[in-house]
């Protein structure tokens, strides 16, 4: 039986069944997995949080699971279900048997070479593989067994990759279990987009690029959980050429979604908030090449491009896949695991994190389950790992641009009065809509009474902003206008000095001399300063002529 139990921290304290808004403000929600035996599936989100409380986290949530599998289990005793007996599908002994011999004879130290030199030599050693074997049984009879032999041959494949490492402590390409393949990595290499980067780790390689657009794009979602916002977008593509193979380009599948979230959750806990950084961001990470651990470049391919755009984030994010060899009771831990040792190892466990502490985990187990020390002990080797990355990254780039690129649309806030909006608006959307296509700017109002101007010209942002003053303002006493005379009585004159608000100055206030009648001193129509001298009781607004010299 297996369980799994969701926890979060709440004044301090490791907890378990908290509401969304906590998880969601918190910092830390995991979600972990498991056995009796031990811990199979881990995957979380936090707000850098240090690698010993996630350690401590997880395997409080393996102990407080326990309950739930020993009711499972009594479950299983009342009910007197059966365990059904199965077989795994694997190639027949006696072949198995004879691939592993042919395999053994010629493996060996040889075919621990750097990628892709290995990838040459196991094709080489396959397709030779096979040859002798068809010349052995012969062409026709050959056909039948290929597909079980080339089965068995891919698992002595593994075999040899697996006694490296636990013999040896050899990896495939040659590496040491904690050694990083070789890094490199480039900024602002398309220039007319707002940000990019390209990130290359061994044989895979992530190139990003960022797009940032006013709040008014963010996307909205709808899930039987709650509603929100989703203002950071990463998504993820991985092709089929990225692997060396012809395949339809259709839309993402369930592991580019899963890829793509993964490293968007790596870096949600360190963007800046809507206050200082009014956009929405999407970055999209295309993978060119893929040998292992894409969803680790996405990451820091990811951080490097937002930088380029200048997104001032807290603090730049390192990604790593760990691996695991289990041999008994002795674990082999392994850093930037390639696929290979993925395909042939016992897990696969990726970490991101800032210099601070840690921002996502996703992990998967192949077998049944570890103790909760280990992968303890796998957060601690991966720090160093992440440290290393991060150290190279920050050669390419130290800190975010300061400035934003000269396409990238430039976004200013200002705050109005809740009340009125509805002016801002006009009666449906006239007012805003004019004012969009006379300034050419884009208007996002938040219901607090914040407004967003977005727009790659400042003129634009400042026209925009001019108008929309002129619509909310409210008098100020004290203050001088520029109004328009709209009606004369024989005491004074009404002037308009912002749109909706009109104002009276009496006869008396028209000039230093006695004035007999307004008409004598102004027209309809006139524009004419005034200082607002009082607002009365009753919100009537007193103007001045005579003052406002």
């Amino acid at each position: 039986p297996v369980a799994g139990l969701r926890v979060g921290i709440k004044d301090g304290k490791f907890e378990a069944f908290l509401s969304n808004s906590d998880y969601d403000t918190g910092e830390l929600d995991l979600v972990v997995a498991g056995t009796e035996h031990g811990v199979m599936m881990v995957e979380a989100g936090a707000s850098e949080v240090s690698e010993e409380t996630v350690a401590e986290a997880i395997e409080w949530a393996y102990k407080a699971m326990q309950p739930a599998i020993k009711i499972q289990q009594e479950l299983v005793k009342k009910v007197g279900i059966t365990e059904q007996v199965f077989e795994l599908d694997l190639p027949n002994e006696d072949v198995q048997k004879e691939v592993n011999e042919w395999v053994e004879g010629k493996f060996g130290d040889n075919i621990r070479a750097a990628y892709p030199e290995r990838n040459d030599l196991v094709n080489a050693l396959r397709t030779q593989f096979h040859e002798s074997l068809a010349e052995k049984y012969g062409e026709e009879v050959y056909k039948e067994l290929k597909t079980e032999y080339d089965e068995a041959f891919t698992l002595a494949l593994h075999k040899d990759v697996r006694a490296g490492i636990l013999a040896d402590g050899v990896r495939p390409d040659g590496r040491k279990l904690t050694e990083i393949r070789p890094l490199s990595s480039q900024v602002g290499l398309l220039p007319r987009v707002h940000g990019s980067s390209i990130f290359t780790r061994g044989m895979t390689q992530a190139l990003n690029i960022v797009t940032l657009a006013p709040l008014s794009y963010s996307q909205i979602v709808d899930t039987m959980e709650k509603d929100h916002e989703r203002r950071y977008m990463h998504h993820y593509n991985a092709p089929g050429y990225t692997v060396g193979e012809v395949r339809r380009l259709g839309s993402p599948g369930r592991r580019e979604i899963g890829h793509g979230y993964l490293a968007e959750r790596a870096l949600t806990a360190v963007l800046p908030s809507e206050e200082d950084f009014p956009y929405a961001i999407r970055s999209v990470t295309e993978i060119m090449s893929q040998n292992g651990s894409t969803s680790m470049a996405a990451t820091c391919s990811s951080c490097l491009a937002l930088m380029d755009a200048g997104v001032p984030l807290k603090r730049p994010v390192s990604g790593i896949a760990m691996g695991l060899m289990l041999e008994g009771d002795t674990p082999y831990i392994l850093s930037d695991i390639a696929d290979a040792e993925d395909f042939a190892g016992d897990m696969d466990f990726k970490v991101t994190g800032t210099e601070k502490g840690i921002t996502a985990l996703q992990m998967d187990m192949k077998v049944h389950g570890l103790p909760p020390k280990i992968l303890a002990d796998a957060l601690t080797q991966a720090k160093a790992g992440r440290a290393y990355i991060l150290e190279h990254m920050l050669t390419t780039i130290s800190a975010p641009n300061k400035e934003l690129s000269p396409y990238a649309p430039r976004v200013e806030s200002m705050h109005i009065n809740p009340d009125k909006i509805r002016d801002v608006i006009g009666k449906g959307g006239e007012t805003i809509n004019k004012i969009i296509a006379e300034t050419g700017a884009d208007i996002d109002i938040k219901d607090d009474g914040t407004v967003f101007i977005a727009s790659p010209d400042k003129a634009s942002i400042d026209a925009t902003r001019k108008w929309i003053e002129s619509l909310t303002e409210e008098p100020e006493v004290g203050k001088i206008y520029e109004g328009t005379v709209v009606k004369l009585m024989d005491f004074g004159a009404f002037v308009n000095i912002m749109p909706g608000t009109d104002g009276m100055v009496h006869v008396s206030e028209m000039a230093d001399t006695r004035v007999e009648h307004p008409s004598d001193v102004v027209k309809e129509g006139d524009k004419v300063k005034v200082l607002l001298v009082a607002i009365d009781d009753r919100g009537r607004l007193n103007l001045s002529m005579k003052k406002a010299k």
